[in-house]
């Protein structure tokens, strides 16, 4: 996939030397990253290699115990996981955490009051947000489910409405946590599909993503992560194949 045209942008958001540890164990130890615009970041490495910690850390559910992350220029130190969600970093979980007895159309308009758009006041923002709903919706083929249950969504649907709730708070920052991990081909194309047309207009993704065809299907770059340090971070072929670091992915180290 090509989705490089903003490449060059300055990155929206910057993460310098970052820290956690828990307890004696290091669970993210000085890592530093730039997201750009444009780039889909792919975040690989072997079960406890620190990703969905690194994920919490630049979301605000975890504070750091070291480093710097910079969002649109401003330090997000002590910012409140909504206030950064509001300021237009959005994420979706492995196990999705959809509010399943609501309907598809209520779980995407309360996304909308707490991300990057709060709870509009005015007539006008009211009807913005409703016709911004029904734009996502279509993309996400879940338009003639909105009165639909989560729960009884099918598994697809559900990926699909998660993916739904960041898409309408116009979130420039996606955090994806196994987006298209259990999709049907079809479901995958369509997952791809918007995914090139927002990174297209600017959106900054990284992604959790454990299965090789998915991760060189979908990035631009790979950020490569083992026992909470960067190991490398770079071009997803160059990456993928190097020797030593399939060795530590697939649990072969010395």
């Amino acid at each position: 996939m090509n989705m490089t045209a903003s490449a060059n942008d300055a990155p929206l958001m910057q993460i310098r030397n970052l820290d956690k540890s828990f307890g004696g164990v290091k669970a993210v130890d000085d890592v530093s990253m730039d997201l750009r615009a444009g780039i889909v970041t792919t975040l690989v490495g072997p079960n406890g290699a620190g990703k969905t910690t690194f994920f919490n850390l630049i979301t605000g559910n975890l504070t750091r115990d070291g480093g710097q992350v910079t969002w649109l220029g401003r330090d997000t130190a002590g910012m409140k996981p909504y206030r950064i969600a509001r300021a237009g970093v959005g994420r979706t979980y492995q196990d999705l955490r959809l509010f399943d007895g609501m309907t598809v159309w209520e779980n995407v308009l309360n996304a909308t009051e707490h991300g990057a758009f709060p709870v509009p006041i005015s007539r006008a923002h009211r009807i913005a947000r409703r016709e911004r709903i029904e734009r996502v919706l279509e993309r996400t083929c879940l338009a003639d489910k909105r009165n639909t249950r989560a729960i009884d969504l099918a598994y697809a649907e559900r990926k699909f409405l998660s993916m739904a709730r960041i898409m309408a708070t116009e979130a420039k920052l996606w955090l994806l946590d196994e987006p298209a991990s259990g999709l049907d081909p079809n479901s995958y194309e369509r997952f791809l599909a918007i995914l090139r047309e927002d990174v297209a207009e600017g959106v900054t993704v990284c992604i959790i993503e454990h299965n090789l065809d998915i991760v060189i299907g979908i990035s631009d770059r790979i950020a490569f992560l083992d026992r909470g340090r960067l190991l490398a971070d770079g071009d997803p072929h160059t990456v993928m194949n190097d020797p030593e670091l399939a060795k530590i992915y697939f649990g072969d180290r010395e």
